[in-house]
């Protein structure tokens, strides 16, 4: 893409860098931007030598959620409908991509925003981003950014962000599930390239097992994730990448697992 596009796209081997590039609305989710995410997405996720995935945002903040301007443009149920059924549609492309989603947040996150980093499956954050779902204080509840918030915030915390709009620090979505690490401004271009590399390290196969077992196993009784945890694992120690990551521990040298240079 050219440096004007609204989605900017960077390939380093087996990671590729997706930068939303609306500074000066905040890069928000308008409709070509929800577009644009869900036509790389589901390239992404199509191509196996890609294991992950970071989501950046330009300008002084990641995210402010949804363009309030183009939505107000169009006072129609249905097409708020089709709006919400678009963004719900990239969120959950995050969930189902074989590839590890790693949101890196500089500055705010809001509404959709801070859905967009529940979602993704890590997150890192500089010490100067705030976090809300801040619909409220115009009269909307962040319905569907309440999705996968109460899904990684306790429950009591994401009500409260919820009803009453206001921001969170960097260290209180730490503590309270939102993002991984928090780190200094200047330090979080390489904490993320460190936890990249880490996960790139990593067998594919297991990987792209793993992730999808993960979120398949959180909804399910007890003994139904156990079943189903049970039968991923067994395939997976048939895999090639489990016997050589074995066989490199018992003989104490590095795995060769497939697709590594």
């Amino acid at each position: 893409m050219s440096e004007e596009a609204i989605l900017l796209r960077q390939d380093k081997g087996q990671r590729v860098d997706l930068t939303l590039n609306r500074p000066g609305q905040f890069n928000s989710l308008s409709e070509d931007m929800l577009a644009a995410l869900q036509k790389e997405l589901d390239a992404i996720a199509a191509d196996p030598r890609i294991m992950v995935v970071v989501l950046h945002g330009n300008g002084k903040a990641f995210c402010a959620g949804h363009d309030l301007k183009e939505m107000r443009a169009n006072p129609q149920e249905a097409y708020y409908r089709d709006l919400f059924e678009r963004c719900s549609g990239v969120m959950q492309t995050i969930n189902r991509m074989p590839q590890i989603v790693i949101a890196s947040v500089h500055g705010i996150a809001t509404a959709a925003g801070c859905q967009l980093v529940a979602q993704a499956d890590l997150a890192v954050c500089s010490e100067a981003a705030r976090f809300a779902v801040s619909g409220i204080t115009v009269g909307l509840f962040c319905s569907t950014p309440a999705v996968p918030l109460s899904r990684v915030v306790p429950r009591k915390k994401a009500m409260e962000m919820l009803v009453t709009g206001d921001f969170i620090d960097a260290e209180d979505a730490r503590q309270n599930g939102l993002v991984n690490r928090v780190v200094p401004a200047e330090q979080l271009d390489s904490e993320v390239d460190a936890l990249c590399d880490k996960v790139m390290s990593r067998s594919t196969s297991a990987i792209r097992r793993g992730k999808a077992l993960f979120y398949a196993q959180l909804d399910k009784p007890l003994d139904e994730a156990y079943q189903l945890a049970g039968s991923v694992m067994a395939c997976n120690m048939m895999d090639e990448d489990a016997a050589e990551g074995i066989d490199a521990f018992m003989q104490k040298r590095q795995p060769q697992y497939r697709g590594k240079e």
